[in-house]
């Protein structure tokens, strides 16, 4: 007998978001692809400031359109109190609430979750900050690179002489995807109780819990772990080695069966299996030079596909250092069929697949990244303004 595909697990829900950057709106981007209506409130005056940072997607903002998938924009001046009513309209209607104002603004505004989760009970309302409600930190600006920083990630990204910050924004993406789950759970909570609630969420907290193996290996008695490139810090070999066509190859051995295959079967040295210099991880980690020259000198001798090969045979875990465009083309990927195409003002763009895939669901809702502005008027028009309504705010500036 055929089942019927289940619907999106938040199909029918709707979600308001006063949103700009990275955080908010990669937290509601996920509730979008798995079927929330998401309503973004965007200032008429050149909406969230995301969509101006670059013009690397033919002609659109790579963060914007990364982020902003599946939306509705709506495009109100919240410091008008007719844009602010609008927008107190929508939230009525509304299961969840996202903002990521500066600290302080959501409050002044009235927008903060706990006077929104007061006067709807049945709301789910999510304040994403940087550094929390409280607390001496609490007003400073908070941009992802000054979080990784506080929060000791650089500390531990890097090489020995250069501490570096993530090539993405990781305070954000942390911070948004506690601000998902926590939105999950909420609503989960609200189907048992009826009741809503407010979730808070800050960057710090969320990439400090990232921290988990250098902050506990520190806090609990061990030296905080050192920079040390692709290599680890507390197991060898493990890192980049060159081959003779100039790939760049990984491999990581975990255990000391795995160093015995390595040994009898990639590097042609069997004898290292036992040799006490570097027959267990602590004697490898503490020859670390010596190890990674002897597997240098043998990954060396090889194309970086023949490497790959043996280590596959051998059973070792290894990789490629891929660049940006290896992964665009990414075989694992392709043969997984994970790219789509969702429309955008600029015609059609690839995108990959939510990572959360439910196996006889719908698909993922990838829907069109929006134009500012671009579903104003029919927002307008659903909650009973007129034409002439409507006009008269545009000609005011306080909706575009």
């Amino acid at each position: 007998m055929l089942m019927s595909t289940q619907p999106l697990p938040l199909d029918g829900i709707t979600v308001v978001a006063v949103e700009q950057a990275v955080a908010a709106p990669f937290a509601t981007r996920q509730l979008a692809d798995l079927g929330a209506r998401v309503v973004k409130i965007e200032r008429p005056d050149g909406g969230d400031f995301a969509r101006g940072y670059d013009t690397a997607a033919r002609g659109l903002a790579s963060h914007f359109v990364w982020c902003n998938r599946g939306k509705e924009s709506v495009a109100v001046d919240l410091k008008d109190p007719r844009g602010l009513a609008v927008v107190r309209r929508l939230i009525a209607d509304a299961d969840v609430f996202v903002q990521n104002l500066a600290q302080g603004a959501g409050a002044r505004l009235g927008l903060d979750a706990a006077t929104l989760c007061a006067g709807h009970p049945r709301l789910v309302a999510v304040d994403i900050s940087g550094y929390g409600a409280g607390g001496p930190y609490a007003h400073k600006r908070a941009y992802d690179m000054l979080v990784q920083c506080e929060a000791g990630l650089v500390s531990v990204t890097g090489t020995p002489g250069q501490p570096v910050k993530a090539g993405i924004p990781a305070a954000d993406i942390a911070a948004a995807m506690y601000a998902f789950s926590g939105v999950l759970a909420a609503l989960l909570r609200r189907a048992t109780t009826g009741r809503g609630g407010p979730v808070e969420v800050s960057m710090l907290d969320a990439l400090t819990e990232w921290m988990g193996h250098p902050l506990h290996h520190g806090m609990h008695g061990g030296e905080p772990p050192a920079r040390t490139g692709l290599a680890h810090s507390v197991i060898a070999p493990y890192d980049a080695y060159a081959t003779v066509d100039g790939e760049d190859v990984l491999l990581s051995v975990q255990n000391d069966r795995e160093w015995r295959r390595l040994a009898e079967q990639v590097l042609g040295r069997p004898e290292l299996a036992d040799d006490p210099d570097f027959a267990t991880n602590a004697a490898r980690t503490a020859n670390r030079e010596r190890t990674d020259a002897v597997v240098a000198r043998a990954l060396g001798a090889l194309t970086g596909r023949d490497a790959l090969a043996a280590l596959d045979a051998a059973g070792i875990a290894c990789a490629r250092l891929n660049t940006v465009a290896d992964v665009a083309a990414h075989p694992q990927l392709a043969a997984r069929d994970r790219w789509r195409e969702v429309e955008s003002p600029v015609g059609a763009l690839r995108a990959l697949l939510p990572p959360i895939t439910l196996p006889g669901g719908s698909e993922a809702r990838m829907g069109a990244v929006p134009a500012l502005g671009e579903h104003t008027d029919a927002t307008l028009r659903a909650l009973g303004m007129t034409g002439e309504e409507t006009a008269a705010l545009r000609r005011d500036g306080v909706i575009a």
